[in-house]
Order: structure tokens, then C-alpha cells, then sequence
């Protein structure tokens, strides 16, 4: 009885946290700390790879602070972008969201990727050259990689889910993802070959 009691009090306590979450007074913060987890959570797999493949001697903890403070800069994007998306492009036919689509590829996307760059090069020396650095060796790999992930991923989003829980979605997907920008962010191979040329 005691157990079954807990297990009753914990559930009403997370749908409690959950509905709170996700009032429109606290989705932004809600969106950004999601954001956030996740992409420490993608660094932090990341390095936990590397460090097996000896690739890195252990793990860098200011590198994982700077993919986190990433993903804040991210919730923050999205969370506003969702909202103006759903308020010049509204209802759920099938030409709304590719219209939506088309705008958060051209749009949204690339803004993510220069601010994903910006936001790491601003804890790094020469913030300037490591930026524009980065954004000549590896936007176009990351823009690729969005447009096989996110096309798939977004048409779910903007025909299924309302708007407050869009931000938490795209972090579920998000999370092989940020894996991803961690690898293309810190993989030292391309700054070489592009010394090479």
C-alpha cells in the first residue's frame, strides 16, 4: 500500500512539474534548459566516444560548458522562431508545413549553425578568427547534415505538435544531432587539411 501510495504521490508530482513546464509563463525558460541538457548531453557522449577511441586523453569540461551555453543560445532561437513561424504561417494542411519547412531550412537553419559557431568562438582565443575560421571549414558540413536530419524530423513537428512542445521535440532529435556538431566542432583533421591548401 505504502509503495503504491509513492509511486501515485511521484506521478501527480511530475504531471504537476510537467503542466508547469509548459505554461506559457515558463515555456522559455522550459525551452532553453531543455536545450541546454541537451547539448551538454551530446558533448558529453561526444567525448565519452573519444576518450574509448583515445582520440582525447579525458574529458574537457570548459569544452562541454561551451556546447551547453550552445544549446542556450539555440533554446532561445527556437523557442522564439516557433512562435513566429506559427503566427505568419497558420493551419496544419500539408502546404502550411512545407512552407513552414522551406522557412526553417533557409532561414532558421543557417542562423542556428553561425550562432552555434559565434556562441562557442566567444570562450576561445581570437573569437573573430576562430569564428569565421570555423563557419569557411565547417558550416557547409553541418547545413548538409541538417538537411538529411531536420526535413523528416520538422514535418512531424509542424503537422503534430503545438507550438509549446516544439522546442522538446526537436531536442529528442536533436541529441544524435548535437553528437554530431560536437565531432564536426572539435575534429582538428579538418582545420588541417584546410592548412594543407
Amino acid at each position: 500500500m505504502a509503495i503504491r501510495r509513492a509511486f501515485s504521490h511521484a506521478y501527480k508530482s511530475v504531471k504537476q512539474a510537467k503542466r508547469a513546464a509548459f505554461t506559457r509563463k515558463n515555456l522559455f525558460y522550459t525551452n532553453v534548459l531543455i536545450s541546454v541538457g541537451i547539448s551538454t548531453m551530446g558533448d558529453m557522449l561526444e567525448q565519452s566516444y573519444e576518450v574509448y577511441s583515445r582520440k582525447i586523453p579525458g574529458y574537457d569540461l570548459h569544452r562541454t560548458a561551451q556546447m551547453g551555453f550552445s544549446g542556450a543560445t539555440a533554446g532561445v532561437i527556437c523557442h522564439h522562431w516557433y512562435n513566429i513561424l506559427d503566427r505568419i504561417i497558420i493551419g496544419r494542411s500539408l502546404g502550411m508545413v512545407i512552407k513552414k519547412l522551406m522557412l526553417d531550412q533557409f532561414v532558421c537553419s543557417p542562423i542556428i549553425i553561425l550562432s552555434f559557431f559565434a556562441t562557442v568562438a566567444i570562450f576561445e582565443k581570437n573569437p573573430w578568427e576562430n569564428f569565421t575560421d570555423e563557419v569557411r571549414d565547417k558550416f557547409w558540413i553541418l547545413y548538409k547534415a541538417e538537411w538529411v536530419v531536420w526535413p523528416p524530423a520538422q514535418i512531424i513537428n509542424f503537422y503534430f505538435l503545438p507550438t509549446k512542445y516544439r522546442v522538446l521535440y526537436d531536442n529528442t532529435i536533436s541529441l544524435g544531432y548535437d553528437i554530431y556538431t560536437s565531432k564536426v566542432k572539435h575534429d582538428k583533421s579538418l582545420k588541417k587539411e584546410r592548412d594543407k591548401e
